[in-house]
């Protein structure tokens, strides 16, 4: 892992076509923006994490498919 100290307003590339700049910090709060091309997939760790194991649940229980159904629509 690499691990980078930034200040509000930096930035860091990856590769040619992502930039991630701080946007703002508040306390260990960070706002980051990210500019990168709309083929790549941008998803909080938790979030992507939430899904993977709702899609479990869902494959062993096909009956709670509406319920999932309901809850992904939060993240809408």
């Amino acid at each position: 892992m690499l691990i980078l100290g930034r200040r509000k307003g930096e930035s860091i590339l990856i590769g040619d076509d992502i930039e991630i700049t701080i946007v703002d910090i508040q306390g260990d709060y960070i706002r980051m923006g990210i500019q990168a091309p709309r083929e790549v997939s941008i998803v909080r760790k938790e979030i992507k994490e939430q899904i993977r194991e709702e899609n479990i649940k869902a494959a062993e229980k096909p009956e709670g498919l509406p319920a999932l159904l309901e809850e992904m629509k939060k993240f809408i």
